[in-house]
Formats: C-alpha cells, structure tokens, sequence
C-alpha cells in the first residue's frame, strides 16, 4: 500500500503574463565575489589580460588589489536576475546599455534590482518578450553595473490576454560621457611586455579587422560549471530531459559563456585592451552546444581620446563568434539588405562594445 505525498508548490518562476509594466523585482542570494570566483572564471574561459592575471601589473595601474573582470561582475549580476526574469525564458535575445560604474574587488558583495521597462506579446500568442533595466550595486549600495536586456519568455496559459504591446526607448550606444574610467587607473608605470607588446592604439583604424585564429572547443563541463559558477539556473542550460523534447534535442550554451569566450580569444591581438567600458548592444545571433568550437572576431568601428586622459583611448568594437567555422570560408557574416540583419548560422554572437586601451 502507497501513500499519496502531499506535495507542495515550489517557486517556479514568472511567465509572460506574470510581468508588469515598471514592476520592481529584488532579486535574491546577494553574492560575494571571492578570489576563488575570480581564478576559477580565468580557468573556464583561458583569460589573459593581465590586470585581471597578476596583483604586481594590477598595482602598477594604480589598483590596491586585482580588480574583478567586468565580465565575471556581469554573469554574476545577470545570474541573480534569473530566477524571477528568464527561468521560463526560450531565449535571451539581447543587450543595451551595458555600463560598468565603477570596478569591483573580491570581497566585495553584490544585490541586484529589476524594473520592467517593456512588454511585448507575441503573434503566435505562446509567448512574449520582456524589456527589464538591472541595477547591480556593492555592499555600500554604491552601483558597480548598469544594464538592459530582453528576453522571450513562455505564457504559462496561452488564453490569458495580454495588455498592448509597450516597448521602451534604447539608446544606440552609451555616450562617452556616461562611461566610466576607474579612477584609480594610471598607466605610469605600464610595462609593454606584460601584454605581449602588441598593438595599441595608434597601431590601428577605423576598419581594421582581426580573426583571432585562436579557438575555444566548448566542453559540456566547461559551460556547465561556468554557468553554475553564475548561479544561473535557467533550465535550458542543465536539464538535458527537459529538452530532450525541444526543437534541439539538446541543452543550450548560456550565451554570456560565449561572450566571455570571444573576449579571452581577442586577447590576441587586442592584449593592450584593458578595461570593458561599456556595452552598446548585443545578440545571441546562433545557439552554442557542447562541441562547438568557438572563434571571435573584432572589427575597429571608433576611435576617442579618453576624457582628460593622454595616455587611453575609447576603442569601439564590434566582436562577433563563429562557430566551427572562419570568415575566409563563409560566404557572409551578416546581410543588411533587407534592413534587418541576416546573420549566417555559424554566428552566434554580435557585440559591439567600448574597450580602454593602452595609446
């Protein structure tokens, strides 16, 4: 004889209908960044800007410890976001507005907040996307992240009506004033050799072009323990019965997995790019999966003088992934004939973004 448990309802996240228009979401599990966090992150993407490698480099640019990089500062914040945004999501779909305040160190702890900023149903009336504006800050409530997104989300109930569709205003790019040097960042006593001597700025224009040659090989442990090192808990990501039933038949890469990727990979040629800055946009273009090789490419779209600074530039970039594939064997990256990029199914990532670099 059995007896019937009497299960009760776990937490399972917001579906489309769930959200509101200017709904303010605290998100839970504040996170302190440890130097265990800040190796292990170099370990799963191969990461060598040396800011981010050595303390004596560090101390030489004017920090009193090894500052976190700012792309372990986002996957951490964009994981504490999930649970009440993309648990039910199908895909992340993009970025806007991505600005690094101010640097973080380990020790310190991050919260993160969420307004609703837009909602948008979907024709096929299964789904929906929702515009959120995340807020990170420090154990002094001192901001460290600024950043937009949006994501598809499923409908638990395809015949609850849906309000009209409210879309918010993304600005094209962060303007260099909205950007932020640490200010703490002095290149006095810089050493070439700590980033191999490559090229900086004056060694390059507007258009210039690198591959990066250099490919990445995605293990399923990789993804998996970089993901969990985010504590992002989307489903998509671990449960591989869960999608035994999707379109794939298999789990997604997170995308922030490939951005940080495509970032150690442009470390060849791009050494001497410092600090991220800003992010103006970006698009999970492709899904990643475990065996995929993943190569990156930037493309030099601007050069600035850094405000009241002679010896760093704003270098604006667009980075874009490559999966098992190179541009010399592909007959387009991306097609803007019809107003609206195409992309080629071996690009999975577009980004453009800001990078400090060594003049």
């Amino acid at each position: 004889m059995t007896t019937q448990a009497n299960y009760l309802p776990t937490p399972e996240g917001f579906y489309f209908e769930d959200f509101q228009l200017a709904q303010v979401l605290n998100h839970g599990v504040p996170r302190t960044i440890t130097e265990a966090d800040c190796t292990l992150y170099t370990a799963l993407t191969g990461s060598r800007f040396a800011l981010h490698c050595a303390k004596t480099v560090a101390e030489n640019a004017g920090f009193a410890a090894m500052p976190v990089d700012n792309f372990l500062l986002f996957h951490i914040a964009f994981g504490k976001t999930v649970n009440d945004v993309s648990l039910n999501a199908v895909a992340n779909l993009g970025y806007a507005e991505v600005i690094f305040k101010r640097p973080a160190f380990a020790g310190d702890t991050i919260s993160v907040s969420s307004e609703v900023i837009g909602l948008k149903e979907n024709s096929n009336g299964k789904t929906g996307v929702v515009y959120v504006h995340s807020t990170a800050v420090n154990q002094n409530n001192q901001q460290v992240l600024s950043f937009k997104r949006w994501v598809m989300v499923h409908k638990k109930d395809v015949t609850t009506p849906c309000a009209a569709p409210q879309l918010p205003t993304l600005a094209q790019q962060v303007s260099p004033q909205l950007q932020v040097i640490p200010e703490q960042l002095t290149l006095t006593n810089w050493q070439d050799h700590v980033s191999d001597n490559q090229f900086k700025v004056g060694d390059f224009n507007v258009g210039d072009t690198l591959f990066h040659r250099d490919g990445i090989t995605i293990n399923d442990s990789d993804h998996s323990l970089a993901t969990r090192l985010y504590q992002n808990n989307a489903r998509v990501h671990f449960d591989q019965h869960l999608m035994d039933d999707s379109k794939h038949g298999k789990r997604l890469v997170y995308g922030g997995h490939i951005i940080s990727l495509c970032r150690a990979l442009s470390y060849n040629g791009l050494g001497n790019s410092i600090w991220l800055s800003a992010i103006h946009s970006g698009s999970h273009c492709n899904p990643s999966f475990a065996g995929d090789t993943i190569y990156a490419q930037s493309t030099i779209l601007e050069i600035t003088d850094a405000p009241n600074r002679d010896d760093l530039a704003l270098v604006k970039v667009n980075m874009l992934g490559i999966k098992n594939n190179s541009p010399e064997q592909m007959e387009y990256l991306f097609d803007n004939a019809s107003g609206r990029k195409k992309y080629h199914s071996d690009v999975v990532l577009d980004l453009e973004l800001t990078l400090l670099m060594v003049k």
